[in-house]
């Protein structure tokens, strides 16, 4: 896997040197077009390296990207939105006191795990479905096992349930008698 990101990366180089060593050995116009053009091969070949061949693990970086961007996004909106409404509607009571701050932090601090769980949730669903539907096919698979008896059908349906979230070659269980 190693092998093939390289190798995206080495033809691109290969290709970006061809074009640089033409541009300043020869003064000819098409020349300088193909050394503009070869400049984008570097980046184009680290993209299909990313994307194609999960290159650093790009999916958890957009992941985490997502779902942090989104949560202190709505964190943020909702301690601003907090802050103004709350200062807004006690400014009778508290006199100009920093009592809506302190209410609106808190508020956001206690929202911030539910948020985060939803969003994390949101995006897994919408950009990781194979995550999603293992998680709820254990889910499922769990609550199935607490009104289990028989082991032939509990070996069954454990075997089918691993079968459908990890996707092995092989899967089987040894149960001790």
């Amino acid at each position: 896997m190693e092998r093939l990101q390289l190798k995206w990366i080495a033809y691109a180089s290969g290709l970006y040197a061809v074009g640089v060593f033409l541009d300043s050995n020869f003064d000819y116009k098409p020349f300088q077009i193909i050394d503009l053009l070869l400049n984008t091969a570097i980046p184009l070949a680290a993209g299909v390296a990313v994307f194609r061949y999960r290159l650093y693990d790009i999916d958890l970086l957009i992941n985490r990207t997502l779902v942090y961007g989104l949560t202190t996004a709505a964190i943020g909106a909702a301690f601003f939105g907090g802050i103004v409404m709350l200062q807004s509607l006690l400014r009778p009571m508290t006199g100009g006191s920093e009592v809506a701050v302190a209410v609106s932090t808190l508020a956001s601090f206690a929202l911030f795990q539910p948020l985060r769980r939803r969003i994390q949730s949101s995006v897994d669903r919408r950009f990781y479905r194979a995550r999603y539907d293992a998680g709820r096919t254990l889910d499922a698979f769990s609550g199935q096992l607490a009104n289990e008896v028989d082991l032939d059908a509990l070996r069954r349906d454990l075997l089918a349930a691993v079968g459908d979230t990890m996707q092995p070659v092989r899967a089987s269980l040894w149960l001790r008698r």
